[in-house]
């Protein structure tokens, strides 16, 4: 497995660099958001590891213009930023992850696993009622309208829709879409549920995303 590793401080890039190699993959290390962006569209790799901090072009900055260039590549984010703005900010930019400075090597192996093993999953089309998601292609249609998805947003639906007519309860939902602590402060996810109906569900006649109260959300046509 081939990873990019982006990060400026030479002791991390280096810290970085002996962990990957030890767990068994072949790190490249650029120091730069022109360099990240540039090498990450030249060569295909397995993953990304991208800091925030870096000159040239920040990580958010590099992680937005590699999506829209059509890079499918698995990046999680490292920082030292830990706010949740910066969070969801990271996750919008098209981030798959994000792990806060300083962590434990064996927390980063473990979601570099977790991002490679969902890379490898083979995609099918996912649909409930009208509405239609490509997960090869991210492409998202209902009733034949194409509907544009941040990031976040993307990641939410397939979630749900993957599990359609399922009770989903809150804390497994931020689990998986994004994965770190809110310390009780989950409205994150009310807001982005919020966006996904403004999308979906607005004016159109049946509504797909329910609310079931004190537990979570369940996806279907009934």
């Amino acid at each position: 497995m081939n990873i990019l590793i982006v990060e400026d401080d030479e002791s991390v890039a280096r810290f970085l660099k002996q962990a990957t190699t030890e767990a068994g993959y072949r790190p490249q290390v650029v120091s730069d958001g022109i360099d990240a962006f540039n090498t990450a569209r030249l060569i295909k790799f397995d993953i990304i590891l991208l800091d925030v901090m870096i000159p040239g072009m920040n990580g958010f900055e590099v992680c937005r213009r590699l999506r829209v260039s059509g890079v499918d590549t698995p990046i999680l984010i490292l920082t030292a930023r830990d706010s949740l703005e910066d969070k969801v900010e990271g996750l919008d930019s098209g981030a798959d992850d994000y792990i806060v400075k300083p962590f434990q090597v064996a927390e980063l192996l473990a979601r570099t696993r977790a991002l490679l093993r969902r890379g490898t999953s083979s995609p099918a089309i996912l649909s409930v009622a009208d509405l239609i998601l490509n997960p090869a292609t991210r492409q998202l249609t209902r009733a034949g309208k194409t509907i544009n998805l941040s990031a976040t947003e993307y990641t939410l639906l397939e979630y749900l829709m993957r599990n359609a007519g399922q009770v989903l309860t809150r804390s497994m939902i931020l689990e998986h879409v994004w994965q770190y602590d809110f310390e009780g402060n989950d409205n994150v996810l009310d807001v982005y549920i919020s966006y996904l109906r403004s999308k979906i569900d607005k004016g159109s006649p049946i509504t797909l995303i329910h609310t079931i109260r004190g537990v979570g959300y369940r996806m279907g046509d009934a």
